[in-house]
Parts: C-alpha cells; structure tokens; sequence
C-alpha cells in the first residue's frame, strides 16, 4: 500500500481535510466519496455545536445503548432513521417518479410474506372487531388508463393500534391482510375496519431521545400498500386518515399531501345492506393509485 498523503498530523482548522485525506488509498471508489461527504459534515457540525467532552460521551453512550437494543426482532438504528427522517429521505431519493405517479413511503416493519390471496371484496377482517369500512379505487397509468392484474398487497392495523403479529393467539394469523388483482377495468375494492393509531418503539433509547425532544413516538391511523406489475415501478405507500390527530406530526415523517384520503362515514341503510353490514355505519374510503413504466 502507497504512503497515505496529506500528513495526518491533526490541526482544528484542517481537521476534515486531514482525516478524508488518510483514505486515499480506499479500494471502493464510493465508499470513498460517502466517508468524505459523511465526515466533512460531521466535522463541521462538531465545530458548529462545540460539544463538551461530557456530552460527546453522552452521544457515544447513546449510540451504544442503541446497538445494545437491536436482536433479530428489533433494529433500533431503523427506528432511529425513521425518527431522524433519513428513512423517507432515502426512499425519496430512491422513487423518483414522474408527476402524477403515486408516491412511495415508508415499508414499516410489520410486512410479512404469504399473505392470502382473495376475490376482489373479500373482508380482510377475521375478527369482525372494529368499525367496517370499504376501501376501493382504481389503479391506472400515467396516461389514465387502467392497469389490468396489478397485484394489490394490502396490510394495516386494527382499531387498537395492532397488527395481527403484534398480536399472536389474539388476532387471528393473517387478521387484516391480504392480496387483490386487478381486472381489465383497473379497479379494485375490499372490506377492511377503521385503523388506529399507533405508537412506535418508544421503551429504548430512541423513544428517550424523542421525550427530551418533546417529541411523541405516534403515527397516524393509515393502510398499507404494495402495487406490483412487470414493467411498472413498484409503489410501496400508505393511505392515511386525515382526521387522525397525528396526521400532520408523523413521528417517522411518512405523511405526504398526496397520500391523504377522505374517510366518509356512511349512515344510509341501504348502502350498509348493500355491503352486507350489521352495523349503523361504516366509512368509505375512495383513492385511486398511479403507476409509472419502468426507466
């Protein structure tokens, strides 16, 4: 290996400089490039904000204790990302798309595979607990014309808060999840109930940081979504609910304008017969999704 140039030996003032320029001899162009741009940043926010040793250590010890949180079930650097808005940022970066075209958001982590495929509306609900609602809408091109057997991979929460595998031996397995196709016209519909909202991780140094923040770990009530066809971007997204009391202060920022849907309580009994309900109402949510051919 050749001799690393400029001289490591450190000053304040060069302190980037002199740091990037011990790399010179990385092997991997990019990882290059990102550790450059990663520590001029962090060097000059450090210069910016002039932390004591005390507290510096008291960063150390926050990101250690955030690796001491992480197993095979929890990643708390995730959680992290998401509260810090890097998550959405990446995603973004990731899912450009043409105007017009559905917007993605964040996968959350409760997406599991084998989810049961159902006739278009199908209830997903298995346990019949929760105010009905019927979800529909149509599924077209940038041009407007609807996408024929776009695979719709539908999950969401129920009117807790919980997902079926938060849940096990309560909620059925598969409680509140399913698949659809869609047909020559692009439209698809089914039955599901209200969701709620819910709380992220908040027990571990992440849910801390967000309380000395002032910040609260909820994320407003909304309903999952997958759209996949060959040929077409894969929209991973939400739809929300726009009077959830959360809806403008998402504690990972998955909100967008785009993705906000009406939700329309329905009273009329003949409506209510027409879906085969026993209830006195159930909301009707309308939203229609866009895909964009692939680049």
């Amino acid at each position: 290996m050749t001799n690393a140039s400029p001289n490591a030996q450190f000053t304040e003032e060069r302190s980037a400089d002199i740091v990037v320029g011990q790399n010179v001899n990385a092997g991997d162009a990019r990882l290059r490039e990102v550790m450059e741009s990663i520590t001029r940043h962090l060097h000059a926010a450090i210069k910016e904000t002039e932390p004591t040793q005390e507290e510096w250590m008291k960063a150390i010890q926050f990101l250690t204790a955030t690796g001491h949180k992480c197993d095979d079930w929890r990643q708390e650097f995730i959680l992290l990302s998401d509260v810090l808005g890097v998550s959405m940022l990446v995603d973004a970066i990731n899912s450009r798309r043409p105007g017009g075209a559905s917007e993605n958001t964040v996968l959350g982590p409760f997406h599991i595979d084998g989810a049961p495929e159902y006739e278009m509306g199908s209830n997903i609900c298995l346990d019949a607990k929760g105010e009905n609602m019927v979800v529909g809408g149509r599924v077209l091109d940038t041009d407007g014309h609807p996408l024929e057997d776009v695979k719709i991979d539908v999950w969401q929460a129920n009117d807790e808060g919980f997902y079926d595998v938060q849940q096990k031996g309560i909620q059925p397995d598969f409680n509140l999840r399913g698949i659809f196709r869609t047909g020559a016209d692009g439209a698809y519909w089914f039955k599901g109930v209200r969701p709620k909202h819910y709380s992220i991780p908040a027990d571990g140094p992440v849910g801390q940081l967000l309380k000395a923040l002032g910040r609260h770990p909820f994320r407003p009530a909304h309903l999952h979504f997958i759209l996949s066809k060959d040929g077409y971007d894969e929209v991973t997204t939400h739809i929300f609910d726009p009077d959830d009391i959360y809806i403008n202060s998402d504690a990972v920022f998955g909100v967008k304008e785009s993705l906000i849907a009406d939700f329309v309580r329905i009273e009329d009994p003949d409506m209510i017969a027409k879906f085969g309900f026993q209830s006195a109402h159930f909301w009707k949510v309308e939203f229609d999704f866009v895909l964009a051919r692939n680049a």
